[in-house]
């Protein structure tokens, strides 16, 4: 979009060039060489505008409706309830509906925070008075230790309990590999071994001490008396004094509520196959935590237990949910009479059974160290920091360790050099030894292909393949992981000081003083000479493979305009090529366009006469049919811009397109002729000009000023 007049003045008053990229870019040299494809429709390449952004992304009337109904999936699927549906969520929802003990999984899977609250709990297991809970977990084990003395019939009832809900659980393990038909009855009668153990010790407690109007008089400890029904309905009493306790405990809480929540969700999804909205699923648990306090209730977030229970029991729609509300409802107007009986220590067993499963096994520990082993020192250092301080630190401890070893990933991103090798497709029929290869190791009757393969043989490849240069003063790099702020300094480091291991200057004597050299190229020792037979390659081009880049920013953008300078100076008086592959994001391939990137420079205007373009070129869409049955002839199209004046030869693709058989057009922008479809492509329009430049400045021995 051209600039107004106002937009001009302005600039020109705010001392702006809008014209920058005219004056640096060489239009018509470029659009000559599309031009004399005349076989092949020209695609120039439109870039991205803000104001286009702004139009894609305005919020709409449509987009509003949209975001209202995915805050109600309720809607999507209730007139579509059935019978069916409805048996699958009484059975799940009553299923989990009598598991009404809480599972106290605070940190969401932590196994430090589960081996804290087992620890916890282990003095009410034991029927042991006086040990402070609430201190660091590896002092309430050290007091619980000095206290065993003092355990009483609690640890009886707590104890028996314990072993009894593992012993349950194995033995419906093992009776539902016995019997495979019945799994699914086993697994319901595991799943309500806490319904079955509480109640058998609350019958216990009662026959014990059914004369007990106090549970200070009980044998052993009891719960007590719990109020019925909801005894803090209302709006709920902030105080300054509530807010200022709980502050500390805010980014823990919600880290944990949103990380158990998301995740809980994303694998429950993955297994009944269908699609989470995390922006659907945390509206949701605000709206739960917004209006649960005006009924007494805590913080709440996705349990996983219950969850799976819903799984394994059938669940079909979120409906489920009213049949458990309905069941803890029942318990808590019509058994809080009965939960008077409550043995503290069989509660603290369930507490521990429940809060076991939490704890990491060994075996997978060590799959994590299979596949992160950095990740598992992390893990090691949240475990420990919880047992030693507390389940704050350690969730704030692993959480900004993961964030660092991410950004330390990405500043020490690394980067690989590439190397070109002959790829032969062989298949079991073609795999004998009657396959032919000529003196030179190449094929004769297998379909090959170019591949690029890192040069350093440090990513797994056979180190005994042969990898080859692109061509003499080629290279192509490959970034590792994105290029941005964080690691476009180290990428450029490792770059040129490859590129000035690999090459000599294109005039090794250019400096006509010793002060005129920089501190950093002081040349030679003193008295020695210039070695004028270095048979290093003088540099020609870069060919940079953008695969895992999506985004740039204007750092990574100043980063590669710096170090085009820098190479420019050193392969003086030749101008460095700089070719890139698979861009496939707009955006970059205008910050990359703005930067003067994606085609030939000014600076090489001699050579402009000679350059050779080579564009990818596809068939459209009515001729794709009758290109395909010609079979994979050439990708790409070449021709002279010499052409233009005398279009006597043509290769490659534009020999088929003038046969009439079908319609061929450029892949990508003709109007940036940089950027290639892939590695092959940049490399082989690299190396055509490099060719093309060796003829005919006959530089390609090394030069002395005179």
């Amino acid at each position: 979009m051209a600039p107004s007049k106002l937009s001009r003045g302005l600039a020109k008053a705010l001392f702006i060039d809008l014209d920058y990229r005219k004056n640096n870019e060489p239009k018509e040299a470029v659009h000559s060489a599309a031009e004399s494809f005349e076989s092949i429709e020209t695609y120039e390449e439109r870039e991205p505008t803000v104001a286009e952004y702004l139009y894609y992304h305005r919020p709409t009337a449509a987009g509003g409706v949209r975001y209202i109904k995915s805050l109600f999936p309720f809607w999507q699927w209730i007139f579509h309830y059935n019978l069916q549906w409805l048996l699958g969520d009484v059975v799940a929802g009553v299923t989990v509906g009598f598991v009404f003990i809480p599972l106290v999984a605070i940190t969401s899977f932590m196994t430090g925070a589960a081996f804290s609250i087992a620890c916890g709990q282990v003095p009410a297991l034991l029927g042991i008075k006086g040990v402070n809970t609430r201190q660091a977990t590896y002092l309430v084990i050290i007091d619980t230790l000095k206290a065993l003395p003092g355990a009483n019939i609690g640890a009886a009832m707590g104890l028996s309990a314990l072993f009894l809900l593992y012993l349950i659980r194995w033995f419906c393990g093992f009776m539902s590999n016995r019997q495979p038909n019945w799994k699914k009855f086993w697994f319901f009668i595991g799943t309500l071994r806490m319904a079955f153990v509480i109640l058998l010790y609350i019958l216990i407690s009662w026959l014990v001490n059914r004369n007990v109007d106090k549970a200070a008089d009980a044998k052993f400890r009891i719960l007590g008396t719990v109020p019925s029904g909801f005894q803090h309905t209302g709006t709920p009493n902030i105080s300054t004094g509530l807010i200022s306790a709980l502050a500390p405990d805010l980014p823990a809480t919600i880290i944990v509520l949103i990380i158990e929540h998301i995740a809980i969700s994303k694998s429950f999804g993955r297994i009944n196959n269908y699609v989470i909205d995390p922006s659907q699923e945390l509206v949701a648990v605000g709206f739960t935590n917004l209006f649960g306090p005006f009924l007494g209730a805590y913080p709440a977030t996705g349990s996983f237990s219950r969850t799976a229970i819903k799984s394994k029991a059938g669940v079909r729609t979120p409906l489920a949910g009213i049949f458990t509300a309905v069941i803890v409802l029942l318990a808590l107007y019509v058994l809080t009479s009965v939960f008077f009986y409550i043995p503290m220590a069989s509660l603290a067993g369930l507490i521990i059974h429940a809060v076991g499963d939490l704890i990491t096994p060994p075996n997978v520990v060590y799959q994590f160290w299979e596949v992160s082993p950095l990740e598992v020192v992390i893990f090691f250092g949240g475990v420990f920091i919880t047992i030693f301080t507390n389940i704050e630190n350690g969730i704030y401890f692993t959480v900004a360790a993961s964030a660092a070893l991410l950004l330390l990933r990405l500043a020490k991103a690394k980067g690989h050099f590439m190397g070109k090798v002959r790829i032969y497709r062989v298949t079991k029929d073609t795999a004998g030894k009657d396959v032919p290869f000529n003196e030179k190791g190449e094929s004769l009757g297998v379909q090959t292909r170019e591949a690029y393969i890192p040069v350093q043989k440090d990513d797994g490849t056979n180190p005994i393949i042969d990898i080859q240069s692109p061509y003499p003063g080629v290279f192509v790099y490959r970034f590792g992981e994105g290029f941005n702020y964080t690691n476009c300094a180290h990428y450029m480091d490792v770059l040129s000081a490859h590129v000035f291991k690999e090459t000599r200057r294109t005039v090794l004597d250019k400096f006509e003083k010793l002060g005129d050299r920089p501190w950093n190229d002081p040349g030679p020792r003193r008295g020695a000479k210039i070695d004028l037979n270095d048979s290093r390659p003088i540099l020609r081009a870069i060919v940079l493979d953008f695969a895992a880049v999506n985004n740039v920013d204007v750092t990574s953008i100043q980063t590669l305009i710096d170090v085009r300078n820098q190479l420019d100076r050193y392969a003086d008086p030749e101008v460095v090529e700089w070719h890139f592959a698979n861009v496939t994001n707009r955006w970059t391939r205008r910050a990359l366009g703005v930067a003067g990137f994606g085609y030939p420079s000014l600076k090489d205007e001699p050579n402009l006469g000679r350059w050779k373009p080579i564009f990818s070129v596809a068939a459209t869409d009515a001729s794709s049919e009758s290109i395909e049955k010609k079979g994979p002839k050439e990708r790409t199209a070449s021709r002279d811009e010499e052409d233009v004046i005398a279009p006597t030869r043509s290769v490659g693709v534009a020999q088929l397109a003038n046969r009439g058989d079908g319609k061929l057009a450029a892949v990508q922008g003709m109007n940036r002729p940089f950027f290639h479809i892939d590695v092959a492509a940049a490399v082989e329009s690299a190396t055509a000009n490099a060719e093309a430049k060796g003829e005919v400045s006959g530089r390609s021995s090394p030069t002395e000023k005179q």
